[in-house]
């Protein structure tokens, strides 16, 4: 197990957990997100392989439209 920031709130993870597999816990694998990790913005592409690990610091953004 590894213990991640997500959002300012402290959360568990399991030991080789992608960014990919986080998103795929909260349904949002198919949303329009920026995905943040330690200060550095993720690439899409990256996703199924950036590993997380224990105090990693991850943020996910929804766009929102509107007018």
């Amino acid at each position: 197990m590894a213990k991640i920031q997500l959002n300012g709130k402290k959360i568990s993870i399991e030991s080789k957990y992608t960014i990919f597999d986080l998103l795929k816990r909260y349904k949002l694998y198919d949303k329009k997100i920026a995905v943040e990790c330690n200060g550095k913005i993720i690439p899409k592409v990256k996703y199924k392989i950036k590993y997380l690990k224990t105090n990693d610091k991850v943020e996910i953004v929804h766009f929102i439209g509107g007018g």
